[in-house]
């Protein structure tokens, strides 16, 4: 007699939670943390950020987990203070000093090197980085004290700005950038190049792909939205030590975003009820109107309220290449 399979455990939620992180709270287990409060059955991020860093880690649950590629291949805007006069290895300040020097650059010389760090150009990765080489990250490699050599790359920094200088030892930086670049490379690159070497003490990241800075929600508004939820304990359960758990997720599912919001940046493809119920079911459907494009290399296919299929648009048809099946 076949055995079932197990039933997931948790809520079948499809949707993203555009988390604030803190500073040091890692990705992983941030998402982990947010898996439990909000009962998920299954969550992911798009774009690990570091522990020491604060800022934007959009969290994908469900369904929503099929877009994250879509949101890790976006746009990313950090910001970001250098401070000149050292070099470390981490390239932040994590890591011990390797290189010093007592000249501090002016805000001249910072603004006429930063044209050579914006469009398509070679950086080599921090060694403290997750980057893999022969299967093993960087950062584990670097800590165990074996020798990192990193090949350099190709990234694109669509943008790289001056922002403020507090001091002559510090400078404050925005950039945005493409998918696979490191600010604290820019960091450690820039020092080099002014002489005076440097490295990251504070980044913040404020936008990844089409999630924006006022998209954010921190950990204390979303515990708050848990506790608005949770059951009531009698004099009991309260001396028995019992936890009160979360049985209305209302509150915290008001902070929930439309799958499809990571897809803005494709066309969309509005279906009626009838055409969504055969997209659903792995069948293309011929599009009316004389808007609809004939022919679309990506696009994503909305009906019934949700996210139905990411797909492609082929002589006036869309044909769906990934479904979504489940429902919020």
């Amino acid at each position: 007699m076949a055995r079932r399979g197990k039933k997931p455990k948790g809520r079948p939620i499809n949707g993203w939670v555009i988390l604030d992180k803190p500073k040091g709270l890692g990705s992983t287990d941030a998402v982990a943390k947010l898996k439990r409060l909000y009962f998920a059955q299954k969550a992911g991020h798009a774009g690990t950020l570091d522990p020491l860093a604060s800022g934007m880690l959009p969290i994908a649950f469900g369904d929503a987990t099929k877009t994250v590629p879509y949101v890790m291949d976006g746009r990313k805007t950090y910001r970001f203070t250098v401070r000149w006069g050292a070099e470390t290895t981490t390239d932040d300040t994590e890591g011990p000093v390797v290189e010093s020097a007592e000249m501090r650059p002016s805000e001249e010389a910072i603004l006429d090197r930063l044209p050579d760090y914006i469009g398509e150009i070679e950086q080599v990765p921090p060694r403290f980085s997750a980057i893999k080489i022969d299967g093993e990250r960087a950062y584990d490699l670097a800590r165990s004290g074996e020798e990192v050599e990193i090949a350099s790359r190709i990234v694109t920094v669509h943008r790289l700005e001056l922002l403020e200088r507090p001091d002559d030892d510090t400078a404050v930086f925005e950039a945005e950038c493409g998918k696979g670049t490191y600010v604290r490379a820019i960091a450690r690159d820039l020092g080099r190049d002014l002489g005076c070497f440097g490295h990251v003490i504070d980044l913040r990241r404020t936008a990844v792909g089409a999630f924006e800075e006022e998209d954010m929600v921190t950990l204390d508004e979303l515990m708050e939205a848990a506790d608005e939820g949770r059951e009531e304990l009698d004099e009991e359960q309260v001396e028995a030590g019992a936890t009160a758990r979360v049985t209305d997720f209302e509150p915290l599912d008001d902070y929930v975003v439309d799958a499809a919001e990571a897809l803005s940046d494709l066309y969309e493809v509005s279906l009626s009820e009838e055409q969504a119920s055969r997209v659903l079911s792995g069948n293309p459907v011929l599009l009316r109107g004389r808007d609809a494009p004939a022919f679309c290399e990506e696009a994503f296919a909305t009906g019934h309220g949700r996210l139905i299929a990411i797909g492609a648009i082929e002589q006036g048809s869309f044909h769906p290449r990934r479904v979504f099946g489940g429902r919020g």
